[in-house]
């Protein structure tokens, strides 16, 4: 969680911990996925006058310092982990019914409904679940 926070604090405004102790909780409610963990931020961000918001997993390493650049013109998304996005704060209007109907609750389907933008960063992204995970990492990157 740190190393993604330390990733988007050089390029954002603010940062906030979705659906984490402590943290903006996911809306409309927990066990949502990934989607309430955006729809989340989506709708602080909106509450707070902020129109964009870069989202990605609290387990991303290595994202690139220009990547609200690589995003740019949003929304748009990667790829290889599409819940690393650039997403217009106004989007959790539709985001919002879709997590209140029976449509699919994947980010890809959420992204194609807004017409987001598939870019792929050219660089493999580490997703770290555990401890074992982070350990190798360091070791072939000198993190």
């Amino acid at each position: 969680m740190d190393l993604a926070r330390a990733a988007l604090a050089i390029q954002c405004d603010a940062v906030a911990i979705v659906g984490r102790e402590g943290g903006i909780p996911d809306w409309p409610a927990p066990g949502l996925g990934p989607l309430g963990g955006v729809a989340g931020a989506l709708r602080h961000a909106r509450a707070q006058g902020h129109h964009l918001v870069l989202t990605c997993g609290v387990d991303s390493v290595g994202l690139p310092a220009d990547l609200v650049d690589q995003l740019s013109l949003a929304p748009a998304y990667v790829i290889s982990q599409p819940v690393i996005g650039l997403w217009p704060a106004e989007a959790v209007v539709a985001l919002g019914t879709r997590l209140a109907g029976p449509d699919s609750h994947s980010m890809r389907a959420f992204a194609d409904e807004i017409g987001a933008r598939g870019i792929d960063l050219h660089l493999p992204l580490a997703n770290i679940n555990t401890r074992g995970d982070l350990a190798a990492l360091e070791q072939d990157d000198g993190l």
